[in-house]
């Protein structure tokens, strides 16, 4: 499973992002450092169903819309210079290991300061935020070479040596790949080998990005002035109200009103039996999605996945005619794939042994027989034809 991280200053909004993804409980308070340890939970991410265009009923969607699920991790808050340990430091930066791509929160209506500390309403610039979790983790990783820096550097002059291999070894639990490391060196344009301590600070800070994909969301967005929006998508910034989504999944969870995550709008039932001030709450909460189209939960996972990660969906089946498995359950799975993927990946991905006896597979759709070498496309409905 894919795992998002969730991080950003303290109070700015992760706790209550990480529950509006997830309906896991977890506290959320107005101060810093309300999250210590990091909170793991499973969020969804929202495709139209395959099922639409075969004209099937699949059971495993709602309304034609399929929720594919990842993993979400609440990282506790870091403030600037984290990797020398301040606040809780490295210890909350090593909780972003095992996340394949981050979405940096940050608090768009500019109501606390640099370190999560309240201040008057719309005196931070919240621009000023942007930036700082990479440099955290780029300082971090440089931190974590330095270590053996000097001997990894002498051991060069051994025949065999290679320093990428030392490095993505040494990083190997970021799930940072030798290919990185080596795109990251051409990239930085220094040879590795003799590097000097500041080229090797600028490799550590494109090896970031490259490795941990970031996409910023202005969370509190319902709370933003007019003006600062604007400057915000001046800086290609998405917004978000996790307050009001977390507002709108326990309404649909307690069946006062019909809403799916990522819906631009709501229904209440005629037989509902809203309060008033429920029922203004509601309207609020209508026209904060008015004004940026959704809550901007959704999207913001939605967007980790899709864009940064460059992730589609597939279906795996067992009979491409009715698109079933040995059970005769309809598109059962939907499986997240690197773009360019092939089929043999995705036998693979099944099942290790489906991977090894591969022979062919079929797209369902066309019902014609794809060489191993095919590249899947988003949407994609395959069987795949294995010895195992």
């Amino acid at each position: 499973m894919l795992t998002i991280a969730i991080a950003g200053k303290p109070n700015c909004g992760k706790s209550t992002f990480f529950t509006a993804s997830t309906l896991a409980p977890v506290e959320i308070a107005n101060y810093p450092f309300t999250t210590i340890d990091a909170n793991t939970g499973v969020a969804y991410l929202r495709v139209t169903c395959a099922c639409q265009k075969l004209g099937v009923k699949c059971g495993h969607c709602t309304d034609g819309v399929r929720f594919i699920p990842v993993g979400l991790i609440d990282v506790a808050g870091l403030v600037p210079d984290a990797h020398e340990g301040r606040g809780l430091g490295n210890q909350f930066l090593d909780h972003l290991r095992e996340a394949d791509a981050i979405i940096h929160i940050i608090d768009g209506s500019g109501n606390t300061d640099s370190e999560g500390n309240p201040v008057d309403a719309g005196s931070h610039d919240p621009r000023d935020d942007i930036g700082f979790i990479e440099h955290e983790m780029s300082m971090w990783v440089y931190g974590i070479l330095n270590k053996t820096w000097s001997k990894m550097q002498r051991s060069t002059q051994q025949r065999n040596y290679d320093i990428l291999d030392a490095i993505a070894e040494a990083l190997g639990g970021l799930k940072i790949t030798y290919e990185q490391v080596r795109d990251a060196e051409r990239e930085a344009e220094i040879d590795l080998k003799s590097c000097s301590k500041e080229e090797l600070i600028k490799f550590c800070s494109i090896l970031v990005p490259m490795s941990k994909p970031m996409v910023v969301v202005a969370n509190k967005a319902d709370l933003a002035s007019e003006e600062m929006c604007n400057e915000l998508k001046k800086s290609g910034i998405s917004f978000a109200s996790s307050a009001s989504e977390l507002a709108l999944r326990k309404a649909a969870e307690g069946k006062f009103i019909t809403y799916l995550p990522g819906d631009a709008t709501f229904t209440i039932p005629p037989d509902s039996k809203l309060s008033a001030p429920q029922k203004k709450g509601l309207m609020a909460i209508q026209s904060v999605m008015d004004r940026f189209g959704s809550t901007g939960v959704q999207q913001a996972i939605n967007g980790s996945v899709f864009d940064l990660l460059d992730m589609i969906v597939v279906y795996p089946v067992v009979d491409e005619n009715k698109y079933c498995d040995g059970q005769g359950r309809i598109l059962p799975d939907a499986f997240l794939m690197k773009r360019g993927s092939t089929p043999r990946d995705l036998a693979y991905q099944v099942h290790s042994e489906i991977g090894d006896g591969f022979i062919h597979a079929v797209d369902a759709k066309t019902k014609m027989r794809i060489k191993d070498t095919h590249e899947l496309k988003d949407g994609d409905v395959i069987r795949i034809v294995s010895a195992k």
